[in-house]
């Protein structure tokens, strides 16, 4: 994703493409954006995503580290400030709940952190509250220089 001009515009169009794949009349703004953290690197992808939705890598976490084993949020190692992301397959689903036990972890193109430079927001799975990380002022960028 952090090759991308216009990653919103990425992501309207997976959006639309599992609508088309899906074939069920679904309308765009039904469609909730979902994810999953895998524990692969991008050399373990061969294939795109059999269930449907894109593979992304690239993504750096700032503020928290993250545990591959569990893929949760965990507080990040002293002196580490940015934690690169596994791969994290994002897809698309008609009228989803979220869960709100998950952290709704905010994604920027850039390490200012401006309305200009939000892209989206990646739910990561945490044994704590999600409020713990709102303070921490955990987010996701596509570029961490």
């Amino acid at each position: 994703m952090p090759g991308f001009f216009n990653p919103q515009g990425f992501l309207t169009a997976m959006k639309q493409e599992e609508i088309k794949r899906a074939n069920k009349g679904w309308a765009l703004d039904c469609m909730v954006l979902c994810n999953e953290v895998t524990k692969w690197t991008k050399d373990n992808i061969t294939n795109p995503p059999a269930e449907g939705g894109v593979y992304i890598y690239g993504l750096y976490l700032q503020g928290a580290g993250w545990n591959r084993r569990q893929c949760k949020l965990v507080e990040s190692r002293p002196n580490v400030h940015f934690e690169k992301m596994p791969v994290i397959r994002v897809f698309a689903k008609n009228n989803a709940v979220k869960d709100s036990g998950l952290y709704s972890c905010p994604v920027y193109q850039k390490p200012a952190r401006t309305s200009k430079n939000f892209i989206t927001a990646l739910d990561l799975k945490t044994s704590l509250a999600p409020e713990h990380w709102i303070l921490r002022g955990v987010a996701l960028l596509c570029d961490n220089k």
